[in-house]
């Protein structure tokens, strides 16, 4: 399975998804054109790796920002996540003043069913 990166900008996240490494990541902002479009590739990518993923996966959710619909792809990779067979650990990052992203972070956590940890910073 090939890993796959993509150099943020100011409307999409970096991500980075490496299947020999058993790390996901999402930094930056996400208000993409069409988030659907944006986020369908890595949706596939992360089903495809769901069949056969490493021990253990770090999920690190590093987002300044995202609009509505991303937070619905959130979700919905969330999800394609739960049915891994292995350990999932996500890392939610937030800034010390960012109390919308912490809750954000604290709802996912309540409602899906995988292992989240909650990390503040001074900056992202």
């Amino acid at each position: 399975m090939k890993d796959i990166f993509l150099t943020g900008t100011d409307r999409t996240p970096e991500v980075r998804l490496s299947a020999t490494e058993g790390k996901i990541v999402f930094k930056g902002k996400s208000i993409p054109e069409n988030t659907n479009l944006f986020y369908d590739d890595i949706i596939k990518w992360l089903e495809t790796y769901t069949l056969n993923p490493k021990y253990y996966t770090e999920v690190k959710i590093q987002m300044e920002y995202f609009n509505t619909m991303t937070s619905k792809c959130l979700h919905e990779i969330f999800k394609v996540l739960e049915k891994t067979k292995g350990n999932i650990e996500i890392l939610w990052y937030y800034e010390e003043d960012d109390e919308d992203m912490l809750e954000v972070g604290e709802d996912f956590e309540n409602i899906i069913d995988l292992q989240f940890k909650m990390i503040e910073v001074e900056e992202l």
